[in-house]
């Protein structure tokens, strides 16, 4: 069956699109004439929240495996990129400092300087005397000192391929040799072997036993009673480290020197034949540099990155020692921290209890799950929550770093970073929870519901005979009523009958429809849609009949057929204009003219008929000759934005004639190019183009031929001021007849295409299957007197 005018035009403006098919299946449950409201009430309809609430049940299932899915994905992304951002800037740095290293080493000065030390130790075989006496040794502090600050370091040692650090040059004097720390011996002979800097991880620093240089590596035993301490001994009662991003030395004086912790940087020291005579090493502070770094990328309130040696030691800060103080994990006492203090253990039961002297926890319990995948040189995200080194779950990634001899690992608490599901599970039981009451309250309303359904099946046969119309199918519905297909009694044709829904029926909403109706009536030319019938029924129901048309709107003809040729729109535009130009006379604007206000049909024979449609923002205007002046009513915007005249836009009752002119040439421009004139994201960057933006000409947006008159007509009927446009729809209407294609679409061309339209949708068919209309096609209204107030 082919769908009417009024049909296509109610399910436009009461359900919009495609998106409220929906509205059929509620139509089958509430309004379908097949079955009474008697039959509909005898159900249970308690079953209906119930079975809803089964169905969030299962969606909620579902729902929650698919986000905790996403999520799961989405954690391991961020994960991922937050290590690869810190691990890139640890490499960077890195590079930085073996860099800087390098040049120091290289520097002639300094190469000489360290050769003729290397050479002393040599030749003093331990004595220390001897080296003092050595002229040239002062001239390495006094030279470096200046490289040094500039740099960033403080202090640097001279190592010898026989593994013997000579420590502060910086000073002036050499103040002491001691062998290197065994755990460094490896790095230092990768350097002599390959000849290439290495980074030495963060380490603590001992009181090194002073003498004479060893020309031999230390014993095992020897090496755990001296250490490459790289601070010169001073007096009595000072600190050895210097203040470089540090307290002063009066505070760090109650420190334990277990408290501090140093890096360290070495370049091999090259003679002139190339052959490697020994290191210097640099000494870096980590908490100014490595831990600094890898606390830049902490997320949330629990992400943080840390890294590790080989044995689970930690050797950067936590970002939580305030808490490992409290679970005693590390000694709670001023300065100290997790660095070289922590193993990253699961903490087991009793934390507290099984913590050793120095703070770090029992070598018996396993690492991390982070950390021991980390240890075997592996590298990954896991998102399975596990226990970190305080017993909290967290999820992470890891990745061992073999060229830096450690590991980095980033993690997040699982809480903060489920936090999202775990919202959604609570609004579930809460929905789910709700469905259940609704259940509940519809099994006693069903119950109830027996006692009066006899009366409300009486008044649906009421509602469905309007005095002499019978209802016969829904065809729309929306915010202010609903539209069905009806019969006349006596006549026996198709209407279509617009009701007012009672519970809708306010003042105001009365008020315009009876507007709507009285304006619609004054109209009789046969380009208006035709009001039959009006009135209400005893049960305070308010209607009124209009023709019934069977055909397609301009806002299914572009989608479905394209851009329309020139001659096309030229007919369409000029039977608009005749059917605005007796509304006009009468005082009428209509403020609405857009493609879904505009029906085409074969009427009476004639093909390409044009009816235009709702007259809802019908408002009158006083006609003072060619000055039109103010609008009578309301001070706001009104209307279809995309098709809305600038001048509305500001004021609606600055609407006249001219206004509708400007909405037909947008409605030219729309079926010449199959686009709007303009379009934005926003109701308020459509208005400021239409107040402030140029149109593009329609011979630019489309392969179709347009001649340049009708292009001219076109975008006059677009300017921004009324004066400028034609002063008059006849005036436009002869504009448009001026066009040399405007005979193109004649009789012939006309039937011709409707009889091939007809062949395909055929008389049972339902043409409006195309009601697509955005949002920003919708009418609007906006009241700028209550923005104000």
């Amino acid at each position: 069956m082919i769908r009417s005018a009024s049909e296509q035009f109610f399910d436009r403006k009461f359900t919009g699109s495609r998106l409220m098919k929906p509205g059929r299946l509620l139509e089958c449950l509430f309004d379908s004439g097949e079955r009474t409201m008697t039959s509909r009430l005898s159900q249970p309809l308690w079953i209906v929240p119930l079975a809803i609430a089964v169905l969030v049940a299962i969606f909620g299932w579902w729902g929650n495996a698919r986000l905790r899915q996403t999520i799961e994905e989405e954690l391991k992304e961020d994960l991922a990129a937050t290590l690869n951002a810190n691990v890139t800037a640890l490499e960077i740095w890195t590079t930085d400092q073996e860099k800087l290293a390098t040049t120091l080493a290289d520097e002639p000065r300094v190469r000489a300087l360290a050769i003729r030390i290397f050479e002393a130790l040599e030749r003093a075989n331990g004595d220390t005397n001897k080296l003092s006496e050595l002229p040239g040794l002062e001239e390495v502090g006094s030279y470096l000192r200046p490289r040094l600050n500039k740099t960033g370091y403080e202090i640097a040692h001279l190592v010898s391929t026989n593994f013997v650090v000579v420590a502060g040059p910086m000073r002036g004097r050499l103040a002491a040799t001691f062998p290197v720390y065994e755990e460094h011996l490896a790095k230092f002979s990768e350097l002599f072997a390959s000849g290439q800097p290495v980074i030495i991880t963060p380490f603590k620093p001992k009181r090194p036993a002073v003498g004479g240089p060893r020309s031999r590596r230390p014993r095992n035993d020897e090496s755990r009673k001296s250490s490459e301490d790289p601070l010169p001994p001073r007096e009595k009662g000072t600190n050895d480290f210097p203040n470089r991003g540090r307290p002063s030395p009066p505070e760090l004086a109650r420190f334990r020197r277990g408290d501090v912790t140093l890096m360290q940087v070495a370049a091999p020291v090259r003679d002139n034949n190339g052959v490697v005579r020994g290191a210097l090493a640099l000494i870096i502070d980590p908490d100014a540099e490595f831990t600094r770094i890898l606390s830049v990328a902490r997320s949330g309130r629990s992400g943080e990155t840390y890294a590790f040696d080989q044995h689970g030691l930690m050797i950067s800060k936590s970002r939580f020692d305030d808490q490992l103080k409290k679970l005693g994990l590390i000694e709670d006492r001023p300065g100290a921290s997790s660095a070289l203090n922590l193993r990253l253990s699961v903490p087991g039961n009793v934390l507290s209890k099984k913590s050793g002297p120095d703070g770090s926890t029992s070598a018996t319990h396993p690492l991390t799950h982070i950390v021991a995948n980390a240890v075997v040189g592996g590298s990954g995200v896991d998102v399975a929550p596990s226990s970190d080194y305080r017993g909290v779950p967290v999820v992470g990634a890891w990745r061992w770093l073999p060229q830096l001899g450690f590991g980095v690992a980033t993690q997040t608490d699982a809480t903060e970073g489920y936090r999202p599901l775990r919202v959604l599970k609570l609004l579930f039981l809460i929905l789910f929870l709700l469905l259940l009451l609704c259940a509940t309250g519809m099994f006693l309303f069903s119950y109830l519901n027996v006692v009066w359904r006899r009366r409300l099946s009486e008044a649906e046969l009421k509602l469905k005979q309007l005095g002499q119309y019978t209802l016969e199918e829904k065809i729309g519905e929306g915010g202010m009523g609903v539209v069905y297909r009806a019969r006349h009694a006596l006549m026996r044709r198709d209407t279509a009958v617009k009701l007012l829904l009672p519970d809708r029926a306010d003042p105001d909403s009365i008020q315009r429809f009876e507007r709507e109706v009285r304006l619609t009536c004054q109209l009789t030319h046969p380009n208006t849609i035709q009001v039959y019938d009006y009135g209400h029924t005893p049960e305070g129901i308010f209607y009124y009949a209009m023709e019934f048309l069977r055909g397609l709107n301009l806002h299914e003809l572009v989608p479905r057929f394209g851009p329309q040729p020139e001659g096309r729109v030229i007919h369409i535009l000029t039977q608009i204009c005749d059917a605005l130009a007796e509304a006009h006379a009468l005082g009428l604007v209509h403020r609405d003219i857009k493609p879904a206000n505009i029906f085409l049909c074969d009427r009476g024979g004639v093909p390409d008929c044009v009816k235009v449609l709702d007259f809802g923002l019908v408002r009158e205007y006083r006609n003072g000759g060619r000055d039109f002046t103010r609008l009578i009513g309301g001070n706001g915007a009104e209307g279809t934005p995309l098709f809305m005249p600038p001048e509305a836009i500001e004021n609606s009752a600055r609407s006249d004639p001219r206004s509708d002119i400007y909405s037909v040439g947008a409605l030219g421009y729309y079926l010449l190019t199959g686009e709007y004139v303009f379009a934005a994201e926003s109701i308020r960057d459509l208005y400021h183009k239409h107040v402030a933006a140029s149109p593009i000409p329609p011979s630019r947006r489309t392969t179709n031929p347009i001649s340049a008159a009708l292009e001219a007509t076109i975008l006059r009927c677009l300017e921004k001021e009324p004066d400028l446009r034609p002063q008059s729809v006849t005036e436009l209407r002869a504009l448009l007849l001026a066009s040399p294609r405007a005979a193109e679409w004649g009789p012939q061309a006309r039937a011709a295409w409707w009889a091939r339209y007809q062949s395909k949708t055929g008389a049972g068919s339902d043409e409006t299957d195309l009601h697509e209309s955005s949002s920003i096609d919708a009418s609007v209204k906006i009241d700028f007197n209550s923005r104000i107030k």
